[in-house]
């Protein structure tokens, strides 16, 4: 039986928020009087909470009275020079959401460090059903289901991507000519920078990734950064539609196969290496879900072109994300947070470069048989 024939929403299956985690703690009364003052018909207690996913940003449920609404802002410690913008996830919100209806509606930007001592911003709660590590008890797919749902999510991203930016305000957001190079090269660099004592040189795969690099995009377009299923909100309702997508922190203008090359790094599959499968954040390795390159292919289909030696996009996916967990694990290693879920990164490091060096060996091997 299928959650279609007997689906009764919980308020379990619901992404909820739970108590903040020390150290990250928010003044209420100062909150509570700055969006009383900035938001119009505010009015009522407040009450705060927080949403446990994510390493990134920090994400809070702010109720006041009966409305709901979600407040972001940095993580504490050190932070990438261009990481964690605030205002630029605030605006590129205003931007897409009368053309993407996907987008949550935002509310208010603010600088004034008198608040909360950094920028922050509000926006609008979409409120559902999100997928993270393993499916919500609560809710139950036939792998047909799953692979609608895969679909699905897949068919959201080419939307995105075939919006023309800059008719809708985002000609200035980004630049894509250069794209993949400074992808290469900056975040090749934060690796250098976050580096700790302990964590692998990931040399050979900076290396390969500057020597293998492809000419710009022809068709570079608004590009998400960090598209997956736990940053997508499912319709309680009916959980194979999509209804949100969230975190807008590093969306830009650029090459939308490094977009979803960063996605797949995320999509770990059935037939991976134990390891892979050990540090999986997401139930892409349940039957019906799709494989990688059923991914591309779907892409490739609905937009219309022909994707050749994907493994290099999907190796840059894998390094990112080795880098991100790094920086990360830098503020772990030098004490900057008490998270303990940080500690364990190191070894998501070890295994993303492993697994950016298979697909390197992949892309040769291809090439060689193309030869």
């Amino acid at each position: 039986m299928t959650y279609l024939e007997t689906w009764e929403v919980t308020m379990a299956a619901i992404d909820e928020a739970v108590e903040i985690r020390k150290g990250e703690e928010l003044d209420e009364q100062k909150v509570r009087e700055f969006l009383i003052d900035s938001i119009p018909g505010l009015k009522g207690d407040i009450s705060i909470k927080q949403f446990p996913g994510g390493f990134s940003n920090l994400t809070y449920l702010i109720r006041i009275g009966d409305r709901e609404m979600v407040l972001r802002r940095p993580p504490r410690g050190k932070k990438a020079r261009t990481a964690h913008d605030m205002g630029r996830e605030y605006n590129i919100l205003r931007a897409l959401k009368p053309v993407f209806p996907f987008c949550p509606e935002p509310l208010l930007y603010a600088e004034d460090p008198g608040v909360m001592g950094c920028p922050f911003y509000v926006m609008e709660r979409i409120k559902g059903i999100i997928i993270r590590k393993e499916l919500p008890l609560e809710v139950s797919f036939t792998p047909g289901e799953l692979r609608t749902l895969s679909a699905r999510l897949i068919e959201v991203l080419c939307s995105l991507h075939s919006l023309d930016y800059k008719k809708i305000g985002l000609g200035d957001f980004g630049r894509p000519e250069g794209y993949v190079r400074r992808q290469v090269e900056g975040w090749s660099g934060r690796y250098r920078d976050a580096r700790t004592e302990d964590a692998p040189d990931c040399e050979r795969v900076m290396q390969w990734l500057h020597d293998k690099m492809p000419a710009d995009s022809p068709v570079p377009c608004v590009i998400h950064n960090d598209y997956k299923f736990d940053n997508a909100v499912l319709d309680p309702a009916d959980p194979l539609k999509i209804i949100g997508i969230l975190d807008w922190e590093m969306a830009t203008i650029g090459d939308p196969l490094m977009d979803l090359g960063n996605s797949l790094a995320y999509w770990v599959q059935k037939d991976d290496p134990d390891g892979v499968l050990l540090v999986r954040q997401l139930p892409t390795h349940l039957e019906g879900m799709f494989t990688r390159q059923e991914v591309v292919d779907f892409y490739g289909e609905k937009m219309g072109r022909k994707i050749d030696n994907f493994n290099y996009y999907l190796c840059f996916g894998l390094f990112r994300l080795a880098v991100i967990a790094q920086q990360i694990y830098y503020r772990f290693f030098h004490g900057q947070t008490t998270d303990k879920r940080f500690g364990m990164l190191i070894h998501v490091v070890n295994i993303l470069n492993e697994a950016a060096l298979v697909e390197i060996n992949r892309f040769d091997l291809q090439k060689e048989v193309g030869d």
